[in-house]
């Protein structure tokens, strides 16, 4: 019990000593120990890190799930170790009201069918979105969490122990700085008239005791320094150490981006399914009309990715009752292009023709396409000269 008191007290003495060297720098009237410029722009990118890591963690929680109250809920379940219940995208149940719907509406009726097939390509939208939130939070946040979790908090308790140690050393050159200049003024000043004595025993007395504290306040300084140096090692590694954070995250951005791109790919195939699969049932309930249209609602934009260039590519249109595309292949040679709608593409990569029909293309190349009615909306008609022939849109770049 004693023991623990005397520590308490020391503590206690500790913890006041800082105060007011504290408070003493922060009025100007006690000196601060600087330090070095690399070591303080080692601290800045530390506290930038730390503030664009929590932005970024943040913002990206709010991109995978934008509802903030089922934001609260899965940091709830976190916090007392229990596991996240599975949660229905929005998608899923915007697939599950259209079947419900056309099941109650009449499943065999036009409308119902289109409800049957659109809920399946929501629902296949949404087992997506639900593969990529799990996928990003592994890869991504994850990583980012640990950070602010882990190494950060390590980095900010050696800095607030490194602070102390701070405020320690500065307090003891406060103290060294005092008994020296104590210690002048007891030795200049001595007192030697023969009618006071008592005066000049007095003051050697003092200057004695004096020299002692100078010894015994040098002695603190010299510990506090190497405790100071010792705490200012340590902290530096592990503010070096942030760069081989910003490496770790960046290879998880890498990770993320290929998930979002996996993810918005494998939503453009689904839609894509779906967009045919509407258009032929939309030419047999309302035959003679066109489901496409020969030119996009917006200019097409130049990219160097197939997926990018299939999505700005338009769709020809298809009339209902005609041959299909198969049979128009076969006569190319009296195929006109159309008076408007030829656009000129250049080619992304090589493609070696499967047959006559098909057109063999080289990379780099410009050549004219169109579309015709009836045929499949991957592969259009291409012209280079004299030649023509089937081509797939997955190898074009829509240039005009």
């Amino acid at each position: 019990m004693d023991f623990n008191m005397k520590k308490l007290a020391s503590d206690a003495g500790i913890f006041f000593t800082r105060a007011v060297q504290f408070t003493e720098e922060k009025f100007g009237q006690a000196e601060k120990t600087e330090l070095d410029a690399h070591f303080e722009n080692l601290l800045a990118r530390a506290d930038s890190t730390k503030n664009w890591t929590e932005k970024i963690l943040r913002q990206t929680e709010v991109l995978l799930q934008p509802n903030p109250s089922a934001r609260v809920e899965e940091f709830l379940y976190e916090k007392l170790d229990r596991k996240v219940p599975s949660r229905v995208t929005n998608g899923e149940l915007l697939a599950q009201y259209m079947a419900e719907a056309a099941s109650e509406l009449g499943p065999t009726t036009p409308y119902g069918k289109t409800l049957i097939k659109v809920a399946e390509a929501e629902k296949r939208l949404g087992a997506a979105e639900r593969d990529f939130i799990h996928t990003a939070s592994i890869n991504f946040l994850t990583p980012l969490r640990n950070f602010l979790e882990g190494d950060w908090k390590t980095i900010s308790k050696e800095r607030r122990l490194l602070q102390n140690r701070r405020l320690d050393l500065d307090a003891c050159k406060a103290r060294l700085k005092k008994a020296k200049a104590a210690e002048a003024k007891a030795t200049t000043v001595p007192d030697f008239q023969e009618t006071r004595p008592r005066n000049y025993i007095l003051s050697a007395s003092a200057s004695a005791l004096w020299n002692d504290e100078v010894d015994k306040a040098e002695q603190e300084l010299r510990v506090a320094q190497t405790e100071f140096d010792r705490q200012a090692e340590v902290t530096r590694l592990l503010l070096e150490g942030i760069s081989s954070t910003h490496v770790n995250h960046l290879r998880c951005l890498h990770e993320f981006v290929e998930s979002q791109t996996t993810y918005y790919a494998q939503c453009y195939r689904h839609m894509l399914d779906l967009q045919k699969q509407l258009g032929s049932s939309q030419g047999a309930i309302f035959p003679g009309t066109f489901v496409g249209t020969t030119e996009p609602a917006s200019p097409p934009l130049s990219s160097s990715s197939p997926t990018t260039a299939a999505a700005t590519m338009p769709v020809g249109p298809s009339v209902a009752g005609l041959a299909p595309p198969g049979e128009a292949a076969l006569h190319l040679e009296e195929v006109s292009p159309p008076a408007s709608g030829t656009r000129k593409a250049r080619v992304l990569y090589d493609y070696e023709a499967a047959d006559s029909s098909e057109l063999a293309l080289l990379a780099d190349e410009l050549i004219t396409v169109y579309s015709l009615p009836g045929m499949d909306p991957d592969w259009l008609i291409g012209e280079r000269g004299n030649k023509k022939g089937k081509v797939p849109v997955t190898y074009l770049e829509l240039l005009s």
